[in-house]
């Protein structure tokens, strides 16, 4: 049995069985009660037994976490306090990513792997707008069209204003009005950056899910400083992204000794806050059927509450870090938090929440059997690793001998639905044919199905091939076409 030591108290000691790292987890607590420190060495954890983990990095501190840690008294003491025979320093394997490719190696997707869903969440459309981008991917994904990226997205909304007389018999009504929202939308999204996000070469998930040489798990760190403050609806719609994309890539494994691959999304409470039910049901059920993929996720968050209740009843783990309760509503808060744990007669979980130092937590893992054990009151492990941020010349020479250094680096822009299109606007004689033919075909085809029907030969696509698209709209396995 693999297992992951968690923490301690008057020699007794709270493990997780790695069997059980599949399902999920939450740690909770206010700023500043070592919610970091427990992300990290659970992380540490996961790597040392060959398990490759993704987390997000939101204030910095988690860097370190690729160099070992430095000798230090109160590190001496905890060592002591918990009982750990085997504590080292040690750095860990590990690769730096950022979306804006200033911090890391650049992390994109396209358009249509994004998928509808999640891009009108990220868009922040009504139900109309929603309606009209859902027809503006059905278009392109009927007649085999790639939007890459936002100049594609642009082009395609645009074509559909000018001919959307055309498209409304087939497509329902395309308002002008949903369009233009749309195209704001576009311009507020690029000046957040997302320019960089949307594109090739896109990520591909396998580089996740690595091992090195030695057997360790890679953790793949993503610097989400600025994402999360310049744009939290990206950062939260991205991982909502790699979360589906994983789910409709990997295989079922059924029961292992340990996860394949383990997430651990910060300020979870971004990934829930407005968004449509829609999504979050379809958060709930991946949430539920991913751990048949070997992917644990664990979602830390200042508290429990900010998890749905659905999605909440699925966590395995659960690590509570001290509540301050000032007021009614965080006394109330503060109830609700202990009710979700499974009591243990030796501890008042109610007050002990409100008394736990910075370090400390309660913790309840799971059985073999899958039923939570009690709760109990432990100090957390110290890292091995070091505890805060590498310096600026430690990260550039982690990203120099990072094996996918140089891999994502050169932007690609080929041939898509804005050069398609872009092409038949330029060429009046080909425009011209086409609706020659319209007038003649026994079918009667409109003008516009015709004319998208002209692009796909010309992108050398199989003509109305449909793209495929997962649960969450995504393109189903991820496929680059």
């Amino acid at each position: 049995m693999q297992e992951i030591l968690i923490g301690g108290h008057d020699g007794t000691q709270v493990i997780m069985d790695a069997a059980m790292g599949n399902r999920h987890g939450m740690i909770s607590g206010a700023t500043g009660t070592g919610k970091t420190i427990t992300l990290q060495i659970l992380a540490e954890g996961f790597s040392k037994i060959g398990v490759p983990v993704f987390l997000a990095d939101i204030k910095g501190d988690l860097s370190g976490i690729t160099i070992p840690g430095q000798p230090h008294e109160k590190i001496s003491e905890r060592v002591q306090q918990i009982g750990i025979t085997n504590f080292q320093h040690h750095g860990n394997p590990s690769v730096f990513w950022d979306i804006f490719g200033k911090t890391g190696h650049p992390v994109r997707t396209t358009i249509s792997e994004m998928g509808p869903l999640l891009l009108s969440n990220l868009l922040e459309l009504n139900d109309t707008q929603t309606g009209v981008l859902y027809s503006c991917f059905k278009i392109a994904d009927e007649n085999g069209l790639l939007l890459l990226d936002l100049k594609d997205l642009r082009a395609m909304l645009q074509w559909m204003g000018d001919d959307s007389k055309a498209l409304q018999a087939e497509y329902g009504n395309i308002a002008g009005a949903s369009l233009g929202a749309i195209q704001r939308q576009l311009l507020v999204l690029e000046e957040q950056g997302a320019e960089h996000f949307f594109g090739e070469p896109a990520i591909q998930l396998e580089d996740f899910r690595k091992t090195d040489f030695s057997g360790n798990g890679v953790i793949s760190i993503l610097d989400a400083t600025e994402l999360t403050t310049k744009s939290p609806r990206l950062y939260a719609t991205f991982l909502l992204w790699l979360l589906s994309d994983l789910f409709e890539t990997l295989p079922e494994v059924g029961d292992a000794d340990r996860p394949k691959l383990v997430l651990f999304f910060d300020e979870a409470h971004l990934l829930f806050d407005q968004a449509p039910k829609v999504l979050v049901d379809k958060i709930e059920q991946i949430v539920r059927l991913i751990r048949s993929k070997g992917v644990g996720v664990y979602f830390i968050s200042q508290s429990p509450l900010d998890i749905p209740e659905n999605i909440l009843g699925q966590l395995g783990l659960k690590i509570q870090h001290a509540l301050r309760a000032y007021t009614p509503k965080d006394q109330q808060v503060v109830k609700s938090v202990a009710s979700t744990f499974r009591s243990n007669p030796k501890i008042n979980t109610e007050a002990a929440i409100q008394e736990l130092k910075t370090g400390e937590a309660l913790v309840s893992v799971l059985h073999k059997d899958g039923s939570p054990a009690p709760v109990q009151r432990v100090f957390i492990c110290p890292p091995e690793s070091q505890i805060g941020p590498v310096t600026p010349q430690q990260r550039d020479e982690i990203i120099r001998r990072s094996p996918f250094n140089g891999r994502y680096e050169q932007e690609v822009d080929r041939e898509s639905a804005y050069e398609l299109l872009k092409k038949k606007t330029e060429n009046q004689a080909d425009e011209h044919q086409i609706e020659k033919y319209n007038s003649k075909a026994s079918n009667r085809q409109s003008v516009g199905e015709t004319l998208l029907k002209s692009m796909a030969r010309a992108a050398g696509s199989a003509v109305g091939r449909q793209l495929i698209r997962g649960i969450m709209g995504s393109l189903l396995g991820g496929s680059r076409k």
